[in-house]
């Protein structure tokens, strides 16, 4: 017999994002009294603390926190499945949930979109931010069905297309004192704040190429959004060590820099990531080659000339395929 109900996980997820009964009651339309009898029940009936009071906030402990995570992943499949019924019931022929390892990093979906609306018009692409912090937790749960990474994937359960070369790069404020610098070293970042997606203990700069050069910073604030690392830099709050992909859409501003780090490590190879199924949807495939020819292109080009032209090629050959 279950011991969870959606309005536990939901009761759950909105404690643990807003930190206290009196918003998270707002939240979900319920009085502070009835969600803390909720609160209490669903502890009883789990066995254990899954929040600590500390002053007015509430605190996940470690069983509040896993069942925040996961609880996640089933409210979106969930609305997922909600989604997947209303567009059948309007004809439409399936959902796309896609995702990138960057939170933000949309800026290559218009002209892909574009091109992936002509040749199917009738597939919906939604993208799944909360996905990005573990993807291929998420692909494997069926909550996305794509998702563009850098990371490496070594789960025989997934197929990565490599999309792209990519390096890691040092962005600062022009005021800063390493903005004139032709590159650093690891070393050179020792004493910075770094501004990151994630705690350094998640952060790929940190696991490759800080540490191993025995550099541990004197500060690190973890933050979702590009735009709030890219903000805080340019007002020379600190320094961010990102992908070249994610910063180019912010460096034409005379306000930041970014340098090369002199390390191996910084190299990356942005691939698209998929179920390793043996026949996936032909939209999916199709998407993909679209990602591939769009994300070759050089940054300054037009990559809906060549998007459309795929399309031709791709209806082309389905046509001969078709005799």
């Amino acid at each position: 017999m279950l011991r969870l109900e959606i309005r536990d996980l939901r009761l759950v997820s909105a404690i643990s994002e807003l930190g206290n009964l009196t918003r998270a009651g707002q939240h979900l339309n319920l009085t502070q009294s009835a969600l803390s009898h909720q609160l209490a029940d669903l502890e009883q009936r789990v066995g254990g603390k899954l929040f600590e009071r500390s002053g007015r906030r509430l605190i996940p402990t470690r069983l509040g926190e896993h069942l925040s995570s996961r609880g996640k992943i089933t409210l979106d499949q969930l609305r997922e499945i909600e989604r997947e019924l209303e567009n059948m019931a309007n004809g439409r022929e399936a959902t796309l949930r896609i995702a990138t390892e960057c939170y933000t990093c949309y800026h290559w979906l218009p002209p892909v979109l574009d091109a992936f609306r002509q040749r199917h018009p009738a597939v919906d692409v939604r993208i799944v931010p909360s996905a990005s912090t573990y993807p291929v937790r998420a692909l494997l749960a069926g909550v996305i069905d794509l998702c563009i990474m850098s990371s490496r994937v070594r789960d025989r359960r997934v197929r990565a297309v490599p999309l792209f070369d990519d390096e890691m790069v040092l962005v600062v404020s022009a005021r800063h004192a390493l903005a004139k610098r032709q590159s650093v070293t690891p070393e050179d970042l020792r004493h910075e704040h770094f501004l990151t997606y994630s705690e350094a203990d998640d952060s790929a700069a940190f696991q490759d190429f800080l540490q191993p050069a025995g550099v541990k910073p004197s500060q690190v604030t973890p933050l979702k959004l590009t735009e709030a690392i890219i903000e805080l830099v340019k007002a020379d709050m600190g320094v961010g060590v990102l992908a070249r992909w994610a910063a180019t859409p912010y460096l034409e501003s005379d306000l930041l820099r970014a340098i090369p780090i002199n390390h191996l490590a910084v190299q990356r190879t942005w691939q698209a990531v998929t179920r390793a199924t043996q026949s996936p949807p032909e939209y999916l495939s199709d998407f993909v080659e679209f990602l591939a020819t769009s994300m070759a292109a050089p940054p300054r080009s037009r990559p809906e000339f060549s998007l459309i032209r795929s399309v031709a090629r791709l209806s082309n050959k389905r046509r001969s395929a078709n005799g």
